[in-house]
């Protein structure tokens, strides 16, 4: 591992992969992009062929049946497939960094056993059940509870938002809930593995987004559910702690994720100001156009530096917590910058949904909000600041 991690001089292994994940989806991911979004469909054969190529296994050990490789090798390639599909590298994203990665940290040896080849496989996905109607940023407000009765985990509640919960493929859904009172009188809060095949256990009826058309979100009712008492994730009590340093790890590949689709704007707007001519000459002729590219392209720049910052800090050992605030913070507002200002070269074809440009413009939003909104992020900078 190098003791950094440059853009412009990647390791050949990393740039390997880079490159072999870019070609996948330019041939395979892009050109069936616009009909799974039009018609929001989950891409189950976008998905088999990036499990062929072993991507959902990339940052799990081999001895799980995964790749053997890290975090940082999940992060290139979601970055790739969102220059042309940020529902498709969502999928990857949350499949990996929220359905897999927790039971390989804090799971049981025969937890990870169980669970860990199937997801590593791409076979089956996984979700993370957290966010709540009134439990989003503040997950302290959970009200979902599980009772521990003769042996069994008894679960009532509801959950918001869980991407990969309904799929064909769901196999497991982490959720979180109350499981007691601590000493200090709060609540403690737990994480508990639900197979989607539980009695009760619900995954209510898909949300109509305005982005992320084609990737899996909804909501779930836990109702009398009841899974073994084994079935407890890591510590009890310890299931928001936990959770806090999953999302550590997921918002650098958010910021990978956001970066990609920066630089699809980019990329999508190189081109069309070669080939869109006014007035006699293409528009990237016209100094109004080619300086707003300019810009465009320094943001996406900046945002891959960061999370490549951040991915080189955890990788190496070293904290990272506010260094993958920044890059979450600087690529998902990146991303949405550089959708409005796609948009706006493109015109009136900009405003067309079946553009990748007006797709990066409906889907960048909610990168602003997932897995950390902005403001959240801003207090984990300023407390790593001290204040």
């Amino acid at each position: 591992m190098a003791p950094f991690l440059s853009t412009g001089d990647l390791p050949d292994d990393y740039r390997t992969l880079a490159d072999t994940v870019a070609a996948f989806a330019r041939t395979v991911v892009a050109p069936v992009a616009a009909e799974h979004d039009a018609a929001h469909s989950f891409p189950y054969a976008v998905v088999a062929g990036m499990a062929e190529m072993g991507l959902f296994g990339l940052p799990i050990p081999e001895a799980f049946g995964g790749m053997g490789g890290d975090h940082f090798a999940l992060c290139l390639a979601i970055e790739e497939l969102a220059k042309v599909d940020q529902s498709v590298a969502i999928t990857l994203e949350a499949g990996v960094s929220l359905g897999a990665m927790p039971i390989l940290h804090f799971g049981t040896d025969a937890q990870r056993e169980r669970w860990l080849p199937e997801l590593a496989s791409g076979e089956r996905l996984a979700g993370f059940g957290l966010t709540e109607a009134d439990a989003g940023s503040d997950a302290g407000g959970t009200r979902t509870k599980a009772a521990l009765i003769d042996g069994q985990w008894v679960i009532n509640g509801s959950k918001q938002f869980i991407t990969n919960s309904g799929t064909d493929i769901t196999s497991l859904v982490t959720v979180t809930a109350v499981t007691g009172v601590t000493e200090a009188g709060g609540k403690e809060i737990s994480t508990i593995l639900v197979p989607t095949s539980t009695a009760g256990f619900t995954a209510e009826p898909a949300y109509n987004k305005v982005g992320w058309n084609a990737s899996d979100t909804h909501p779930l009712t836990l109702a009398d559910v009841r899974v073994p008492e084994e079935n407890l994730l890591g510590q009890r009590g310890r299931g928001y702690a936990n959770f806090l340093r999953t999302l550590d790890e997921g918002r650098i590949a958010i910021a990978a994720l956001a970066t990609g689709a920066a630089q699809g704007c980019v990329d999508e707007s190189v081109a069309y100001a070669k080939t869109r001519e006014t007035f006699g000459r293409p528009i990237g002729a016209n100094q109004g156009i080619s300086f707003k590219i300019a810009r465009m392209e320094a943001r996406a720049h900046v945002a891959r530096t960061a999370y490549y910052d951040a991915a080189a800090l955890m990788l190496a050992g070293k904290p990272f917590k506010r260094e993958a605030s920044i890059a979450k913070l600087v690529a998902s507002e990146a991303a949405m910058d550089n959708a409005r200002d796609a948009t706006q070269i493109f015109g009136g074809y900009g405003f067309m949904n079946e553009t990748p440009v007006a797709r990066h413009y409906r889907d960048s939003k909610i990168l602003e909000i997932g897995e950390g909104t902005t403001e959240v992020q801003l207090m984990l900078i300023a407390r790593g600041l001290g204040l």
